[in-house]
């Protein structure tokens, strides 16, 4: 075979074992070692079966992300599972860890699948802009039945295999060792005399439900929850052709659909996305040799909803947490809060009640500092003000263990100044967490001038132990993520005062992608918390950088967002969903007058143009000034924490795709109209310049 796939002869059974570290990816090799070991079992008149399984700690996880961008190499993944199902003897897949993508493809062309009880199977390709292009939108449903291969394709998420067993994708779970399962298996139905049978030939899953209503039903709801997006309507077109064609069409079809997605600009934004996520755990001049302190006890300072929500994500990673409050009433209301978020996920059913029980045992309330002298790790999560700040961190260096890494969760105020409140500056970093932190994947590392290599290390080990995708940043008003969201919620208050209103600009934006408009997550996050910030940032600004009035406005007659039913919108009790607030139009005209502006229509295209580049050009100006290690670490911060679309690649991404020249030109008819804050960045005029991207810049160039 080749050198990551052997064949082995167990009698009348040959067993085939990949192992391409770490993940078993589906590389050239292993494509090829494939086909060859079929090939050798089908021409062995001594094989009666086969057994295909993995070394290390998991199936064939999917493709080989070395080989993304490149040209293809023969054999081709159809090509492969075309062999695997065309075998005359009877093959067994025996899958652990994940097997996804192509994995799962390659084990749907086996005749039969058995899964560890913990493994996990799915097809992710929708999230890179693609669908399975290998026979897995036209197996999967045979086997598994329309509506959830819909599910699984449209969405990507994997399932677990006492679900996959259930619909199915599964013949049987085992427990043990990997080898011995197999052949097992593969003698039980040698025994039983049961030979090969061929996903692609099933019918069970296309029958006994109305898949045209189920396939119309999922098509509207990839309209409604994911506009603008390219490959989850060709997955749900893929599926349908498994209904109305047989096997061999079906296929054709799946590979129009497939090199159409292969095609599209969002699939080049979609992998660049996935690959800047990646990049982002690289930190640019932190030594090899650095090894992270061990972090196995936590304290959160706060039981406020963000205080609690970092509790609940120390609590899900299986880490004990104390969660500090100044008296016992605002203790309580803290670990309630902790009860109730929990019980709403028992009631979604994403929760047992066995798992929250387990998961608060692991929180434990204190209300005196005192009780967080042995832990590993603080998080503070107090008001947004720095002598409250300073309260705080002057009593855990009092109280805290020499190696305790003390953080902020702060998002905006000076870690540096922070740190100098203690003896040991070189044990504090940010850690930024986003509301609701037990929800959102981003976490800003906020690095100090004085942090450690090994603090930063351990910040960046804490975020992948808490499942998040963490980002270093410099120390900045803002750090990267909420310097950037100023200047776009600036400018789209700015909009307000030359004649739009709020529905008009969180139209656009969510017409161009973004999860939601900047004054619906205004209304949400509670229009005082911004006006804190420019009040602090007045004190400051030189007189040519104006900033809106609107917001002021809206605050000075007590309407705050959903937390008081009104902001840019009215929001009815127990209802979130925004309603035109009838009052904004007087102080919207008040507003523009005070300015002496003409109010006039804008349309779409100017609306985005106004706060999207907005972004970008903040963005070169952190970039140059090392906030930022490198571009995409930005776009991995807006794709995960600000609902920036994925298929656009980031705000930098974007701001390459459209050609900086352009963007430029853009910045500066802006700069000429609208004043100071349009003064395009100089990385931006001397990328531009010489024809460069921002994806090309490196520090120091």
């Amino acid at each position: 075979m080749t050198e990551v796939v052997r064949l082995e002869n167990r009698g009348e059974i040959a067993l085939i074992m990949v192992n391409n570290p770490p993940v078993n990816a589906l590389g050239q090799a292993v494509r090829q070692g494939l086909l060859q070991a079929f090939r050798a079992a089908e021409a062995n008149t001594a094989v009666r079966a086969v057994v295909l399984a993995c070394e290390g700690n998991t199936f064939i996880a999917g493709a080989d992300i070395k080989e993304f961008g490149k040209p293809p190499q023969a054999p081709g993944l159809p090509e492969v599972i075309d062999a695997i199902e065309g075998c005359s003897k009877p093959s067994v897949a025996v899958i652990h860890g994940t097997a996804l993508g192509g994995g799962l493809e390659v084990a749907l062309g086996c005749h039969y699948r058995i899964a560890r009880k913990d493994a996990k199977v799915g097809l992710p390709e929708v999230k890179l802009g693609l669908l399975p292009g290998a026979g897995g939108t036209q197996r999967l449903p045979r086997l598994a039945g329309v509506a959830k291969a819909l599910d699984m394709i449209v969405s990507g998420a994997p399932i677990g295999a006492a679900e996959a067993m259930a619909h199915n994708i599964v013949d049987e779970l085992f427990e043990g060792e990997l080898a011995e399962a197999g052949i097992g298996f593969a003698r039980r139905l040698l025994n039983a005399d049961r030979g090969p049978r061929c996903s692609g030939e099933q019918t069970l899953g296309l029958e006994g439900a109305d898949n045209e209503a189920l396939i119309r039903a999922k098509r509207a709801e990839v309209a409604a929850r994911m506009p603008g997006l390219f490959s989850p309507l060709r997955c749900v077109a893929a599926v349908e052709a498994a209904v109305k064609l047989p096997l061999a069409e079906g296929l054709k079809r799946e590979r129009e659909l497939f090199v159409e997605c292969l095609d599209s600009p969002q699939r080049g934004a979609l992998v660049r996305a996935f690959f800047a996520e990646r990049q982002a755990s690289k930190i640019n001049d932190l030594p090899a040799d650095v090894k992270p302190r061990p972090v196995t006890t936590a304290a959160v300072i706060g039981g406020g909803t963000m205080g609690v929500g970092i509790a609940l994500s120390f609590a899900n990673a299986g880490v004990p947490v104390k969660l500090l409050e100044i008296n016992e009433d605002a203790l309580q209301r803290g670990l309630q809060r902790a009860r109730d978020t929990y019980a709403a996920s028992v009631k979604r059913g994403s929760l047992t009640e066995e798992a929250m029980e387990k998961r608060l045992s692991l929180i434990t309330g204190v209300t005196d500092y005192a009780a967080l002298a042995d832990v590993d790790l603080v998080v503070e999560a107090v008001f947004e003000d720095m002598g409250v700040k300073r309260q705080v961190f002057e009593r855990l260096d009092a109280v805290c263990k020499p190696g305790a890494i003390l953080a902020s969760n702060t998002s905006s105020l000076d870690l540096n100044a922070i740190a100098a409140f203690t003896k040991r500056p070189q044990d504090v970093v940010g850690l930024h967490f986003f509301s609701p932190a037990n929800v959102m994947r981003l976490l800003e590392v906020v690095r100090g001038a004085q942090t450690s290599h090994e603090v930063l290390a351990t910040a960046m080990a804490i975020g992948k132990q808490l499942k998040k995708v963490s980002v270093v940043v410099g120390v900045c008003d803002g750090f990267v993520g909420n310097r950037m969201v100023f200047q776009y919620g600036r400018e789209a208050e700015f909009l307000l005062e030359e004649g739009a209103t709020p529905q008009q600009v969180d139209g656009a934006l969510r017409t161009f992608g973004m999860a939601m408009g900047p004054f619906a997550m205004r209304d949400l996050s509670g229009l005082d918390i911004g006006q804190a910030i420019r009040q602090r940032q007045r004190l400051t600004l030189p007189a040519e950088f104006e900033l809106p009035v609107v917001s002021d406005k809206l605050c000075a007659a007590g309407m705050l967002g959903q937390k008081t039913g009104a902001g840019f919108y009215r929001y009815e009790p127990g209802n979130r969903v925004p309603q035109e607030n009838p009052t904004l139009a007087a102080l919207l005209d008040a507003a523009s007058q005070e300015k002496g502006i003409q109010r006039r229509p804008l349309d779409e295209a100017y609306i985005v143009e106004r706060t999207i580049l907005a972004l970008v050009n903040e963005g070169a100006r952190i970039l140059e000034e090392g906030i930022a290690q490198r571009s995409s670490d930005i776009d991995v911060i807006y794709l995960n924490g600000y609902g920036f679309p994925a298929f656009r690649g980031g705000p930098m991404f974007y701001a390459d795709s459209l050609g900086l020249d352009v963007v430029l030109g853009k910045i500066e008819a802006l700069h000429a109209r609208c004043g100071a804050w349009w003064k395009p960045a100089p990385l931006l005029e001397r990328l531009a310049a010489e024809g460069r991207r921002f994806s090309d810049w490196q520090p120091g160039q």
